[in-house]
């Protein structure tokens, strides 16, 4: 599936820090529309609130690469499809949102920018936090999320995080040596942190202390890779935990079938879980 982005030029704050935002007309209606309904539903807490606006995305198509638009890193908004990490900053922008009682649009790309990128601010694609580990780190400093994963049980591992870096073909951004240097920068001190996870096999203990509302990072043994996969956990009748998420699988933004422990079991790589819960203090 095709999605046609258009570029526009949208002023951020004072006129001196101009921001580049790719967005369509559509999705810019799409953004009034889905405000309006969320607005309408009152959680009693930030987990029901994300969980509301996860869900509001459901049925929403899987797309790869949707910020991989022109020439230079800009602000991609694009509600007509997802992946993984996209949905999961989506729902984390409209949560802010709501929880701020914040109206206008560039409070919304305001929002996905801090959660996107290194300290809350574009400035070029080696900004962008590509990496899960490092988003959840980046994000808890800003006092967005924290993470939970110690706290369950989990176990740390020393892994040199570089995939990027040894991978640059799959990537058109780091055709820019520019870019690519300044990725292999970030692997760098990134290699200076220990990647704590939950074991597999501990999950289905421990997934009564785990909240609907919180992100959940599938842990990989690949090569390189800290995380392959990300969503949000939600607790479902049948008394287990889920994941919701933007399933390349399936094809759309969708609750699991089977619990979180044993969907990870159905995935070769899988070593476990991180698991950060949102606090999302204002910005």
């Amino acid at each position: 599936m095709k999605i046609k982005i258009v570029a526009v030029l949208l002023i951020l704050g004072v006129a001196a820090n101009a921001q580049q935002i790719t967005c369509s007309p559509a999705d810019k209606s799409l953004f009034e529309t889905k405000l309006s309904d969320l607005e309408q539903r009152k959680a009693s807490n930030l987990g029901d609130t994300i969980i509301t606006v996860g869900q509001s995305f459901m049925g929403t198509p899987y797309v790869e690469k949707t910020l991989e638009i022109g020439k230079t890193e800009t602000l991609v908004v694009n509600f007509g499809g997802l992946d993984c990490t996209t949905f999961v900053e989506n729902v984390l922008a409209f949560s802010l949102m709501l929880q701020n009682q914040q109206k206008d649009f560039e409070n919304f790309t305001d929002n996905l920018e801090s959660v996107r990128y290194r300290n809350g601010n574009l400035e070029g694609y080696p900004s962008r936090l590509h990496y899960f580990t490092e988003w959840i780190r980046n994000n808890e400093k800003k006092g967005l999320v924290k993470d939970i994963t110690r706290e369950l049980g989990g176990v740390e591992l020393e892994k040199p995080i570089n995939f990027m870096g040894t991978h640059r073909n799959l990537y058109p951004f780091l055709a820019s040596d520019e870019n690519f240097e300044a990725m292999l920068k970030v692997e760098k001190e990134l290699a200076k942190e220990k990647l704590c996870y939950l074991p597999q096999d501990h999950i289905e203990s421990k997934e009564h202390l785990i909240k609907s509302g919180d992100i959940l990072a599938l842990a990989t043994s690949i090569k390189g890779l800290d995380v392959t996969h990300t969503g949000i956990a939600i607790h479902q009748p049948d008394g287990r935990l889920h994941l919701l998420h933007a399933s390349s699988k399936n094809g759309e933004v969708e609750i699991s079938e089977l619990p979180l422990a044993d969907y990870l079991k159905n995935i070769k790589s899988n070593i476990g879980i991180i698991v950060a819960r949102p606090t999302l203090l204002s910005l």
